[in-house]
């Protein structure tokens, strides 16, 4: 799966999507921070899921209608944990997540919600 870590996200989770098999980038490397909205629509352009700690994103898709290709909300989980954590959501829920979902993870608790789809 194609994945854009934003840049509050660990870098060090870089390669925890890597051994997982993933296609992913970090924000963090990038010369300047674009600011969420770029960020959100580079993720989608380019098919990827966006991995945040950043609640922002989600009022972005949410109630804006910004376009994305699926988020993941990393909340209050310790810096090295959030690779591999991110990567085991992947694995059980990336159909969610690759169709547009928008997932919440904390120690406790995992919530998702579907994407949203106009009816015809």
């Amino acid at each position: 799966m194609k994945v854009l870590l934003d840049t509050c996200v660990w870098g060090g989770a870089v390669k925890d999507f890597r051994s997982a098999g993933h296609d992913v980038i970090w924000a963090g490397q990038w010369e300047e921070d674009p600011g969420d909205e770029e960020v959100l629509t580079k993720a989608h352009i380019e098919g990827r899921v966006l991995v945040t700690l950043d609640k922002d994103f989600g009022e972005l898709a949410i109630v804006y209608g910004l376009p994305h290709s699926g988020i993941l909300r990393l909340v209050n989980l310790p810096a090295r944990q959030q690779g591999f954590v991110a990567a085991r959501v992947f694995a059980l829920y990336g159909d969610e997540l690759s169709s547009g979902a928008i997932i919440t993870v904390d120690a406790r608790r995992i919530r998702i919600r579907p994407p949203y789809r106009e009816e015809s």
